[in-house]
Protein backbone atom coordinates (compact mmCIF):
# COMPACT_ATOMS: atom_id res chain seq x y z
CA UNK A 1 0.00 0.00 0.00
CA UNK A 2 1.86 3.61 -0.93
CA UNK A 3 3.14 5.34 2.08
CA UNK A 4 2.27 2.51 4.40
CA UNK A 5 5.83 2.23 6.58
CA UNK A 6 7.75 -0.69 5.43
CA UNK A 7 9.10 -1.11 8.66
CA UNK A 8 8.76 -1.72 12.77
CA UNK A 9 8.97 2.56 13.54
CA UNK A 10 9.00 1.40 17.10
CA UNK A 11 11.79 -1.32 16.54
CA UNK A 12 13.53 1.80 14.63
CA UNK A 13 13.11 4.02 17.65
CA UNK A 14 14.30 1.74 19.74
CA UNK A 15 17.72 0.78 17.91
CA UNK A 16 18.08 4.98 17.66
CA UNK A 17 17.59 5.04 21.38
CA UNK A 18 20.83 2.77 21.65
CA UNK A 19 22.98 4.74 19.12
CA UNK A 20 22.48 7.72 21.53
CA UNK A 21 22.87 6.41 24.48
CA UNK A 22 26.22 4.54 23.62
CA UNK A 23 27.74 7.35 21.06
CA UNK A 24 25.97 10.49 23.31
CA UNK A 25 24.56 12.94 21.13
CA UNK A 26 28.00 14.68 19.81
CA UNK A 27 29.00 11.21 18.43
CA UNK A 28 25.60 10.22 17.11
CA UNK A 29 26.44 10.57 13.79
CA UNK A 30 22.96 10.20 10.95
CA UNK A 31 25.60 7.36 9.69
CA UNK A 32 25.79 5.72 12.59
CA UNK A 33 21.84 6.02 13.42
CA UNK A 34 21.60 4.49 9.98
CA UNK A 35 23.84 1.85 10.69
CA UNK A 36 22.24 1.22 13.54
CA UNK A 37 18.43 1.31 12.82
CA UNK A 38 18.87 -0.32 9.52
CA UNK A 39 17.08 2.73 7.91
CA UNK A 40 18.37 4.95 5.01
CA UNK A 41 18.82 8.56 5.50
CA UNK A 42 15.15 9.31 3.65
CA UNK A 43 13.46 6.85 5.90
CA UNK A 44 15.18 8.16 8.78
CA UNK A 45 14.22 11.88 8.26
CA UNK A 46 10.94 10.81 6.55
CA UNK A 47 9.66 9.14 10.08
CA UNK A 48 11.38 10.82 12.59
CA UNK A 49 12.69 14.39 11.38
CA UNK A 50 16.09 15.55 11.90
CA UNK A 51 18.72 14.32 14.46
CA UNK A 52 17.63 16.87 17.69
CA UNK A 53 14.15 15.59 16.47
CA UNK A 54 15.06 11.86 16.77
CA UNK A 55 17.18 12.38 19.96
CA UNK A 56 14.13 14.08 21.41
CA UNK A 57 11.84 11.29 20.58
CA UNK A 58 14.60 8.77 21.52
CA UNK A 59 15.40 10.63 25.02
CA UNK A 60 11.47 10.11 25.75
CA UNK A 61 11.29 6.21 24.74
CA UNK A 62 14.00 6.10 27.54
CA UNK A 63 11.94 7.57 30.24
CA UNK A 64 8.76 5.50 29.27
CA UNK A 65 10.51 2.79 29.64
CA UNK A 66 12.89 3.43 32.58
CA UNK A 67 10.91 5.92 34.81
CA UNK A 68 8.04 3.83 35.44
CA UNK A 69 10.48 1.30 37.00
CA UNK A 70 11.76 3.63 39.81
CA UNK A 71 8.30 4.58 40.38
CA UNK A 72 7.20 1.27 41.06
CA UNK A 73 10.48 1.03 43.30
CA UNK A 74 9.75 3.84 45.01
CA UNK A 75 5.79 3.08 45.66
CA UNK A 76 6.98 1.40 48.73
CA UNK A 77 6.08 0.99 51.88
CA UNK A 78 9.68 1.63 52.84
CA UNK A 79 10.77 0.51 56.83
CA UNK A 80 12.69 4.16 55.71
CA UNK A 81 15.19 6.62 53.73
CA UNK A 82 17.39 4.11 53.42
CA UNK A 83 15.22 1.39 51.98
CA UNK A 84 14.13 4.01 49.84
CA UNK A 85 18.05 4.57 48.31
CA UNK A 86 18.10 0.61 48.43
CA UNK A 87 15.56 0.45 46.25
CA UNK A 88 16.15 2.95 43.66
CA UNK A 89 19.34 2.36 43.35
CA UNK A 90 18.74 -0.95 42.69
CA UNK A 91 16.94 0.06 39.56
CA UNK A 92 20.23 1.69 38.20
CA UNK A 93 21.79 -1.54 39.12
CA UNK A 94 19.44 -4.03 37.11
CA UNK A 95 19.97 -1.92 34.18
CA UNK A 96 23.56 -1.26 33.87
CA UNK A 97 23.55 -5.41 34.28
CA UNK A 98 21.10 -5.69 31.19
CA UNK A 99 23.45 -7.20 28.63
CA UNK A 100 20.92 -6.20 25.72
CA UNK A 101 21.13 -2.27 26.23
CA UNK A 102 24.43 -0.32 26.58
CA UNK A 103 26.17 0.62 29.98
CA UNK A 104 25.55 3.65 31.60
CA UNK A 105 22.22 6.06 30.77
CA UNK A 106 20.80 7.63 28.35
CA UNK A 107 20.06 10.60 30.28
CA UNK A 108 23.20 11.00 32.23
CA UNK A 109 25.26 10.77 29.02
CA UNK A 110 22.84 13.25 27.63
CA UNK A 111 23.54 15.78 30.60
CA UNK A 112 27.20 15.84 30.12
CA UNK A 113 26.37 17.05 26.74
CA UNK A 114 23.98 19.81 27.25
CA UNK A 115 25.80 22.30 24.81
CA UNK A 116 25.32 20.25 21.93
CA UNK A 117 21.86 19.99 22.19
CA UNK A 118 19.24 22.65 21.31
CA UNK A 119 17.21 24.51 23.67
CA UNK A 120 14.12 21.87 23.92
CA UNK A 121 16.55 18.71 23.88
CA UNK A 122 18.12 21.02 26.86
CA UNK A 123 15.01 21.38 28.44
CA UNK A 124 14.19 17.67 28.34
CA UNK A 125 17.15 16.71 29.93
CA UNK A 126 16.74 18.50 33.19
CA UNK A 127 12.71 17.91 33.32
CA UNK A 128 13.34 14.51 33.50
CA UNK A 129 16.18 14.79 36.24
CA UNK A 130 14.33 17.46 38.39
CA UNK A 131 11.27 14.50 37.64
CA UNK A 132 13.38 11.77 39.07
CA UNK A 133 14.56 14.26 42.13
CA UNK A 134 10.82 15.08 42.84
CA UNK A 135 9.92 11.52 42.55
CA UNK A 136 12.55 10.56 45.54
CA UNK A 137 11.90 13.38 47.84
CA UNK A 138 7.92 12.28 48.10
CA UNK A 139 9.54 8.57 48.52
CA UNK A 140 11.60 9.66 51.20
CA UNK A 141 8.78 12.03 52.99
CA UNK A 142 6.77 8.84 52.51
CA UNK A 143 9.17 6.61 54.38
CA UNK A 144 9.85 9.08 57.40
CA UNK A 145 12.48 11.66 56.56
CA UNK A 146 12.20 15.02 57.27
CA UNK A 147 11.63 17.74 54.79
CA UNK A 148 15.39 18.96 54.89
CA UNK A 149 16.66 15.44 54.85
CA UNK A 150 14.23 14.20 51.86
CA UNK A 151 15.92 17.40 50.03
CA UNK A 152 19.38 16.57 50.55
CA UNK A 153 18.92 12.16 50.35
CA UNK A 154 17.01 12.55 47.04
CA UNK A 155 19.98 15.64 45.42
CA UNK A 156 22.78 12.51 47.04
CA UNK A 157 21.26 9.81 46.07
CA UNK A 158 20.74 11.47 42.05
CA UNK A 159 24.10 11.99 42.71
CA UNK A 160 24.96 8.54 43.12
CA UNK A 161 23.07 7.05 40.24
CA UNK A 162 24.82 9.06 38.03
CA UNK A 163 28.14 8.00 39.03
CA UNK A 164 27.32 4.75 38.98
CA UNK A 165 26.26 5.22 35.42
CA UNK A 166 29.38 7.17 34.65
CA UNK A 167 31.68 4.06 36.28
CA UNK A 168 29.81 1.44 34.60
CA UNK A 169 31.04 3.02 31.09
CA UNK A 170 34.44 3.06 32.57
CA UNK A 171 34.73 -0.89 32.80
CA UNK A 172 33.54 -1.59 36.77
CA UNK A 173 32.80 -4.40 37.46
CA UNK A 174 28.89 -4.90 38.64
CA UNK A 175 30.17 -5.70 42.44
CA UNK A 176 32.05 -2.21 42.35
CA UNK A 177 28.58 -0.97 41.32
CA UNK A 178 26.64 -2.83 43.67
CA UNK A 179 29.32 -1.94 46.84
CA UNK A 180 28.52 1.71 45.90
CA UNK A 181 25.23 1.95 45.99
CA UNK A 182 25.02 -0.54 49.25
CA UNK A 183 27.29 2.40 50.82
CA UNK A 184 24.74 4.83 49.65
CA UNK A 185 21.93 3.27 51.23
CA UNK A 186 23.56 2.60 54.42
CA UNK A 187 24.76 6.16 54.90
CA UNK A 188 21.28 7.69 54.46
CA UNK A 189 21.18 10.48 56.47
CA UNK A 190 21.03 13.92 56.57
CA UNK A 191 23.77 15.57 54.59
CA UNK A 192 25.98 18.60 56.30
CA UNK A 193 25.56 21.79 54.86
CA UNK A 194 29.04 22.63 53.34
CA UNK A 195 30.43 26.46 52.34
CA UNK A 196 30.10 27.13 48.48
CA UNK A 197 31.14 29.77 46.55
CA UNK A 198 28.16 32.15 46.32
CA UNK A 199 28.50 32.02 50.96
CA UNK A 200 31.73 33.88 50.30
CA UNK A 201 30.85 36.27 47.48
CA UNK A 202 31.84 39.66 48.41
CA UNK A 203 34.10 38.93 51.05
CA UNK A 204 37.68 39.67 50.97
CA UNK A 205 40.73 37.32 51.57
CA UNK A 206 42.62 38.21 54.26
Amino acid sequence: MAGRKQFDVDEALRRAMHVFWRWGYSEASIDRLTEGTGLGRGSLYGTFGDKSALFRKSLQRYAETYHPLYEQALSGPHPGPSAVVAAYLQVALNRIADPTVPDGCLLTVSATQLPALDAEGRAMVRAMIDGLRAMLEQALLAAGAGEQEAVELALCTLATNKSLAVLSRAGFSGEDLATVAAAAAKNAKAVPTLATKSSHRGKKLT
